[in-house]
């Protein structure tokens, strides 16, 4: 049935895949992998990627008028939320250019032609489900503090988040808030795209190894986040231009962060 097929994999039958206890070195290792397929063809993962710094900046227009300006930031962050989907292009490279074959930018779309195609757009609608599910939660809290009432103007509502105590409880308890979102993310995605385009097994086998490569290496594992969030952060500041770089080399680096600590199945296993 197609919907097994989702939930299963096409062998219609739940695989439980074989994970690895890796440590904080593996992590750099996988960021310096990242910056190499980063480099070896940059032109075209700058081209692919600058739809990411382009949404950011059209999100930002569009929230500049005072009734949407408590979006902005919700939006703004909550769209990292989509990362792990956004740079599945970005795997399929890294995984081409690690068998050998012909990685040119064209092959970023060949995902399309996944056979775990319905698993990873199953995931991708989760993901989506839960940046939907952070912007309800960030304007409801903000409601909240402030009331319905939107902003009179954009200085009077800086002067509101920065002078004064509601605005610096939204400030704490808002990241409060997105970091829970983040971690749910980190959780259930940090290998579950790499490992849809690797082997088709299934959208909840792919959910449930991301669970437990984090189960298994918390301490790492929030370090990659770490990493990740502070990537982001420094590539959003110059106009979100900067994710231009940051986002193709986290992609690629996630590639080999999958390859370390999720190990690869009995048949692909050199003999002996």
């Amino acid at each position: 049935m197609a919907s097994f097929h989702v939930i299963a994999g096409a062998s219609e039958t739940l695989e439980h895949t074989r994970i690895r206890k890796i440590g904080v070195s593996d992590l750099f290792d996988a960021l310096r992998r990242g910056v190499d397929d980063f480099m070896v063809k940059p032109s075209h993962i700058v081209f692919l990627c600058l739809i990411y710094p382009l949404v950011g900046v059209v999100l930002a227009a569009w929230t500049s008028g005072a009734n949407a300006l408590p979006l902005l930031f919700p939006l703004v962050s909550g769209f990292a939320l989509l990362g792990p989907f956004a740079a599945i292009g970005l795997y399929e490279i890294s995984r081409r250019r690690e068998a050998g074959i012909d990685a040119s930018w064209s092959h970023a779309f060949e995902v399309k032609n996944s056979p775990a195609l319905p698993s990873i757009a199953a995931v991708g609608i989760m993901l989506f489900a839960i940046f939907i599910a952070w912007l309800l939660t960030a304007q409801a809290f903000y409601v909240q503090l402030f009331g319905p009432a939107p902003p009179a103007s954009l200085s009077g509502f800086i002067n509101e988040i920065f002078a004064t105590g509601r605005g610096w409880t939204l400030i704490v308890l808002g990241h409060a808030i997105g970091f829970v979102f983040a971690v749910v993310v980190l959780c259930t995605t940090v290998v579950a795209f790499p490992l849809l385009l690797d082997r088709d097994v299934g959208a909840y086998e792919a959910i449930h190894t991301s669970v437990r490569v984090v189960m298994a290496n918390p301490v790492v594992m929030a370090v990659w986040g770490l990493i990740v969030a502070v990537a982001l952060i420094i590539g959003s500041i110059p106009v979100f231009a900067g994710l231009a770089v940051v986002l193709p080399i986290l992609g690629h680096a996630t590639w080999h962060v999958y390859r370390k600590v999720v190990e690869p199945p009995p048949s692909a296993k050199p003999a002996g």
